[in-house]
């Protein structure tokens, strides 16, 4: 039987690679940082999701290995039975702080904490109304809940409210947004769903994984840059972009939505706490953000000279705040095949950058996604310039 699949299988993957979709996977030979090893040879990365620069800083990796030797490598056990440390409890507690909640619950992943959260708390006579272009683990995470689905069109208050409106028999209403969306870093519309929410009585939820750590004057996300500390009820988040780029995620929000979900949530109850030494990390993590903004000023700085030089280069570059930067390919017919030939050249020119199409994003929005770091000097933004304004010309991007 397996051969009947086989060739469909291949010839699927065929044609991936003839429209410029296959997804290769770079191989980093050495650790993450704003420089790394390819191919063994050094480029400058502009496509991770270390914001901040700390996936390799020595005081994080330092308070890993410290964090090992004390209490070893694993637990080899969920939380409930015999997986609950006091590290993890500290945690918990730093976060809650941190985010300005009253609790936090910690996942493998955000992944999981999106998956776990709608089918426990939202039964079939709620309501969940979720923006369009939410991430792909809320949109999974949505269809494991029996709740009602409302979708609304992406930011637009008018139709979130047609959504509220339509709602209004279900007991429970959850309005879920990403904070930050993750493909052109566009920064959800917090005051206004929190106005909604609160004339339409619903409950707010915000993933804030491309937040946490640096938006906001002091890195607590899209709440404190908008003013909604308090305002928000659930706040979903990772410890793998800017809170040391390893893994691990969590929900934070009211204590009694935490405490139901540690009785409640699958991927809570079902999968191994996470490694000691994960937790440790983050704690450093957030001794530095306590103690150091700097970073979060260095890296407003690299996103704006990077956009700005896109820009003036003649590169489809949208406005924006955030160190995320998308270069659309939208004038041009093969967007995919473009974005994907940049990329490579880029690769070529010392510039390690990724190109992005169906269905990652929508047909014919193919672009490559910048992600500006704090590690970042102004030599390797500059030197980033150059080699898009050289591939840019040479390919007729520009």
């Amino acid at each position: 039987m397996y051969g009947k699949l086989g060739e469909v299988l291949r010839g699927e993957l065929d044609a991936l690679r003839a429209q410029g979709l296959y997804k290769e996977e770079r191989v980093l030979e050495g650790p993450q940082g704003a420089e790394v090893t390819v191919g063994g040879r050094k480029v400058l990365n502009f496509c991770a999701n270390n914001y901040l620069g700390l996936a390799s800083d020595p005081r994080v990796t330092e308070a890993a290995r410290r964090t090992l030797a004390e209490w070893g490598y694993g637990l080899s056990s969920v939380r409930f039975i015999c997986g609950t440390t006091s590290l993890h409890k500290l945690l918990e507690r730093e976060l809650s702080a941190f985010l300005g909640t009253e609790d936090t619950i910690l996942y493998a992943a955000c992944f999981d904490a999106n998956g776990g959260i709608f089918e426990p708390l939202l039964d079939k006579d709620s309501a969940i109304i979720t923006d369009q272009l939410n991430h792909a683990s809320i949109i999974d995470g949505v269809r494991l809940a029996k709740a009602q689905r409302l979708i609304y069109q992406h930011a637009d208050m008018n139709s979130l409210e047609e959504q509220l409106k339509s709602a209004q028999a279900a007991p429970f209403r959850l309005i879920v947004t990403d904070g930050v969306f993750s493909m052109d870093g566009d920064l959800v519309k917090l005051p206004e769903i929190c106005d909604l929410a609160e004339k339409y009585g619903a409950l707010v939820m915000v993933d804030d994984s491309h937040a946490t750590g640096f938006v906001g004057q002091t890195g607590r996300g899209t709440a404190e840059r908008f003013g909604c500390l308090g305002r928000v009820d659930i706040v979903t988040t990772t410890l793998g972009k800017a809170l040391g780029g390893a893994l691990g995620g969590c929900t934070s929000g009211r204590a009694e939505i935490i405490e139901w979900l540690r009785q409640k949530s699958r991927p809570y109850l079902f999968s191994n706490s996470l490694p000691m030494m994960i937790c440790g990390a983050a704690l450093e993590v957030l001794r530095i953000l306590r103690e150091d903004t700097g970073p979060l000023r260095q890296l407003e700085r690299n996103q704006q000279r990077l956009r700005a030089g896109l820009r003036e280069l003649g590169f489809d570059v949208d406005p924006g705040e955030h160190p995320i930067i998308p270069v659309h390919f939208r004038r041009h017919q093969d967007d995919a095949i473009m974005a994907q030939g940049m990329a490579k050249d880029l690769l070529q020119e010392g510039i390690y950058c990724i190109g992005f199409s169906f269905p990652v994003v929508p047909r014919g929005q193919a672009r490559i996604r910048l992600q500006a770091s704090a590690a970042h000097t102004d030599a390797h933004v500059d030197r980033c310039l150059e080699a898009f304004a050289a591939v840019g010309r040479r390919r007729g991007a520009i």
